[in-house]
């Protein structure tokens, strides 16, 4: 699958993805990329994040590629048992936090979870850190494959954000080509 032929849904996380966050820097440059807003970044509330998300699906004209970045993950899982999954090519999960934790700050969090299980119909990619403050490696290794996703291990790479220095990620952008490219 190419670029132009895809509807890129960007789902950022927990208070949005700042402008030197990798997700907003491809919005800026995909021409069919867009975000998934949010009304209330800050205190998320399950049912309204995954409402949007299955909206945005709605109102796309292309097939759906997911661009999922924390809690904007467990969002888009939540919402597949909502949405027409044929229009939904694939999803590209980054930094998939353990929202089961109830070690997680803030606690509001664990609204998102548990994840649901089983294997999710369409192909799937995460990448996780093996030192996120949110979530264990091997947690993420454990909802991968419950979901049939292939998994990359991004070594210590922290969250994944612009505060763990991938603003530009240009590893990402590269892997998601390929991921992109076998659709």
């Amino acid at each position: 699958m190419k670029l132009k032929d895809a509807d890129i849904l960007i789902v950022p996380g927990y208070t949005n993805s700042g402008p030197d966050h990798w997700q907003t820097r491809w919005e800026a440059k995909m021409t069919t990329a867009r975000r998934v807003e949010q009304a209330e970044w800050s205190k998320p509330v399950r049912d309204d994040w995954v409402t949007n998300v299955v909206r945005a699906v709605e109102e796309a004209t292309k097939p759906v590629v997911f661009v999922a970045h924390s809690l904007g993950i467990p969002t888009v899982v939540h919402a597949v048992p909502l949405i027409d999954t044929s229009k939904v090519a694939g999803a590209f999960f980054v930094a998939p936090p353990d929202v089961a934790n109830p070690g997680i700050r803030p606690q509001h969090l664990q609204t998102f979870g548990p994840y649901p299980e089983g294997a999710l119909p369409f192909p799937t990619m995460v990448i996780a850190s093996r030192n996120d403050p949110f979530s264990s490696y091997e947690k993420a290794e454990e909802i991968a494959k419950a979901w049939g996703a292939r998994l990359m291990d991004a070594g210590e790479s922290g969250h994944i954000n612009a505060q763990s220095g991938h603003g530009p990620w240009p590893e990402g952008t590269l892997t998601f080509a390929h991921f992109l490219a076998k659709l």
